[in-house]
């Protein structure tokens, strides 16, 4: 198959690259760096890169089968750094990668998040729930973006006849996450390899579930092989609290950093985990890395990173 992949030189859009080129596809990656690195990215003879914002119009040459729209900033400081950024990459950039599809009879796959549901009252989360979203916070930027995304797929799916799928993907870690994007995992393991202080905002006590990337993309490829057109829930469903998690990444990397408590900031959710019955039933999926062993290979991936930083 050959196979577009927006942000494709992004944390988890490099790694699906990887397991497309894996798998012996074509793949065309369109990113324009602005949280990508052409780094994460190997030289690989079915790898075509083309440097460009998806916001803009593009035209691909010869036949596409897949259309992967996972283009986005989308950790906590980018929400300040490039809201409108965000916003546009969930507006215009997904009617034009869903141009693309359309033009070329390919099949459409977005990429959305958890961030639809806002800061949930239904726990765990399943994907008829519609979500308690503040549409004027600074985290909205992110959670409309994507919820605005969900509807125009529906819209072409539905008026244009395009074969679409829909993830809703939690909290996901791994190697190639920046060590400065603000999300929680990447923020404790690298103040614990630094012996800077862990921050803790609020009290500790909200939970989050943690997927490790490669069990995240097991799924995105199981959906590729259906015809299942409403959104799935991708993520782990055991609950841990921030409190809990800080201590686990200060045990594994014996770390002598004091845990320190910050406020809260605005709209963050108190509660996140999935319901993944559906991806159970559908896709016979569920995540298979614990927390314990996708920490262990994440603080392997960032020591020589923070070392060369120093």
């Amino acid at each position: 198959m050959r196979i577009v992949v927006t942000g494709g030189a992004g944390f988890i859009g490099s790694h699906l690259v990887e397991k497309f080129l894996w798998l012996d596809h074509e793949v065309v990656v369109i990113d324009n760096l602005i949280t990508g690195k052409s780094e994460n990215l190997t030289l690989h003879k079915n790898l075509t890169f083309i440097e460009q914002n998806i916001c803009k119009y593009i035209e691909i040459e010869g036949r596409v089968d897949w259309v992967m729209h996972f283009a986005s900033p989308a950790s906590p400081v980018d929400f300040k750094k490039l809201p409108i950024q965000i916003l546009k990459a969930g507006s215009s950039g997904t009617i034009n990668a869903l141009g693309i599809a359309k033009a070329k009879k390919a099949k459409f796959f977005l990429a959305s998040t958890s961030e639809v549901y806002g800061d949930p009252l239904e726990h765990p989360q399943k994907e008829t729930y519609v979500g308690n979203v503040d549409p004027i916070s600074e985290r909205s930027v992110y959670d409309e973006a994507k919820r605005f995304s969900e509807a125009t797929t529906m819209a072409y799916h539905r008026f244009h006849k395009i074969d679409t799928r829909i993830i809703r993907i939690f909290n996901t870690y791994g190697p190639r996450m920046r060590p400065e994007d603000g999300r929680v995992i990447s923020n404790f393991i690298s103040q614990a390899l630094t012996s800077k202080p862990i921050t803790v905002y609020g009290d500790g006590k909200q939970t989050r579930s943690f997927q490790y990337v490669t069990d995240l993309i097991e799924g995105v490829v199981r959906l590729m092989n259906t015809d299942f057109y409403e959104p799935i829930n991708l993520g782990n469903p055991i609950e841990y609290t921030i409190l809990d998690l800080a201590k686990i990444i200060k045990k594994l990397t014996n770390s002598n950093s004091e845990i320190v408590f910050k406020p809260l900031p605005e709209a963050d959710p108190k509660r996140r985990r999935p319901d993944i019955s559906r991806a159970k039933q559908i896709l016979k999926w569920e995540p298979e890395v614990s927390l314990e062993d996708g920490l262990k290979r994440m603080i392997e991936y960032y020591k020589p990173l923070l070392q060369l930083q120093k």
